[in-house]
């Protein structure tokens, strides 16, 4: 049997037309969860006369008591789908279902496999709303006061689908301006589409988000390796994937030949440096 809670619409922003931002409230209030997690949502289908459920990442960290918020893609293409599509009708104060939080493929490590502290840098890497868990990373090791490098990666097709752009170019500005040593945070985001007209402002990095990690013709460094300084390795970096299989293969197959495995080959000795899920 499901264990389900009802839950209200709190906050709803819509970002685009296919792309919103909700926040929900259980009515028994907060469970407790860790940051990562995901949870489904059920909401009833009138011309089905059931609940329908659907999985979805959890933007908001675990030290946050107040709700649950999601950033929710709309794809109407080839069909729309049923809960996505109940949820982007969906208004303050409307009712809906919430399963307890679940999953550990993307939980943060705290601990190596020999007991030590994992010190290593922290780099995510989310395509389209697959950055909805590393906004609740990046929230977490500021509020948690961790130390640790944290890199967060975003890729998007259009400059308006880039949706939590200003938060995290205001982590990056509270890193420079109260020091690394104090909070260590960098946003770098890719477009993949820039020749379109509607990106046509767009300066930054292009192409995949996999890209990222395409090391340079003449100098051997990748992007986020320039951007961070060394070459990334598995004894520096630990890397975190949420989005399509097409971005976490080009990830895992551009840092193969660095030695990273993932934690479902760990190395002899249980070490591993790419954590993933997929959402497709």
């Amino acid at each position: 049997m499901v264990s389900e809670t009802k839950a209200k619409v709190v906050y709803r922003e819509l970002l685009k037309v296919d792309l919103v931002v909700l926040r929900l409230v259980p009515e028994n209030g907060m469970p407790k969860f860790q940051t990562g997690q995901f949870l489904t949502i059920g909401v009833p289908i009138p011309a089905e006369k059931k609940i329908v459920r659907r999985a979805y990442s959890i933007a908001s960290h675990a030290e946050n008591k107040d709700y649950f918020e999601f950033v929710i893609r709309w794809v109407r293409k080839p069909l729309p789908g049923r809960v996505t599509t109940e949820l982007f009708y969906a208004s303050v104060g409307d009712e809906v279902f919430l399963g307890d939080p679940t999953g550990n493929a993307l939980q943060i490590s705290d601990t190596l496999p020999n007991g030590q502290k994992d010190n290593r840098r922290v780099i995510c890497v989310g395509g389209g709303t697959g950055l909805a868990p590393f906004i609740a990373f990046a929230k977490h090791f500021h509020d948690t006061n961790d130390k640790r490098e944290v890199v967060i990666l975003h890729g998007a097709s259009y400059v308006d689908e880039l949706s939590y752009k200003r938060l995290l170019t205001d982590l990056e500005l509270e890193s420079e301006k109260v020091g690394r040593d104090k909070w260590n945070f960098r946003y770098r985001a890719a477009i993949s589409r820039p020749k379109e007209y509607f990106n046509r402002s767009w300066n930054g990095h292009t192409g995949r988000v996999e890209s990222f990690f395409k090391p340079d013709k003449k100098t051997g460094m990748s992007p986020v390796e320039e951007m961070v300084g060394e070459e990334i390795t598995p004894d520096n970096s630990i890397i975190y994937i949420c989005g399509y299989q097409g971005t976490i293969d080009g990830v895992i197959d551009s840092l193969e030949s660095k030695g990273f495995v993932t934690e479902h080959e760990k190395k002899d000795d249980g070490s591993f440096g790419i954590k993933f899920e997929s959402y497709g």
